[in-house]
């Protein structure tokens, strides 16, 4: 790539909630792409604690407004989202070994889906590494302390679902 930018990137998740390590690693993808469209996969076999809209604002909430990031939502195939939106890379996060094996299985049947579109690993930063919005939502649900996790509004929203 030789430093220059791609055009677009595509950071799909089920952001339940969003948590630092996500928040990191949409400022990292910022500084390698000109846009960067965040979305919320819509699972209608998941049970998630927050609704698509309620995890769309948190996340702009989240994001502020970093010039060239957005956020939205789909259902489907993130593929196809990708495809008619005209991006061309897919960003996944990458925690643990555990991870790559199940990313790596998504982004060669992508690629089977749609050749043209791109998957990149990025791992978050080491502080952040560990994090899951399963782990920050069970700890907050028997009561624990999030605040290192979470922005403050995501806590106070946690700590709302469990009242």
């Amino acid at each position: 790539m030789g430093g220059l930018k791609q055009r677009k990137a595509l950071y799909p998740g089920s952001f339940d909630p969003v948590t630092y390590g996500h928040i990191d690693l949409i400022a990292r993808a910022g500084q390698l792409f000109d846009e960067v469209r965040v979305a919320v996969a819509i699972n209608h076999e998941k049970k998630p604690l927050f609704s698509v809209e309620e995890r769309i604002v948190l996340l702009r909430k989240a994001i502020g407004h970093k010039k060239g990031v957005s956020v939205d939502s789909f259902h489907g195939l993130m593929v196809d989202y990708a495809k008619a939106n005209k991006i061309g890379t897919i960003i996944r996060g990458l925690r643990a070994t555990s991870d790559f094996d199940y990313e790596f299985q998504i982004a060669l049947t992508n690629r089977q889906l749609a050749s043209d579109i791109d998957t990149m690993f990025m791992m978050p930063s080491e502080k952040h590494f560990y994090l899951s919005s399963r782990l920050v939502k069970e700890i907050s649900r028997l009561g624990g302390d999030v605040s290192k996790f979470v922005p403050p509004f995501v806590e106070k929203a946690l700590l709302k679902q469990w009242s």
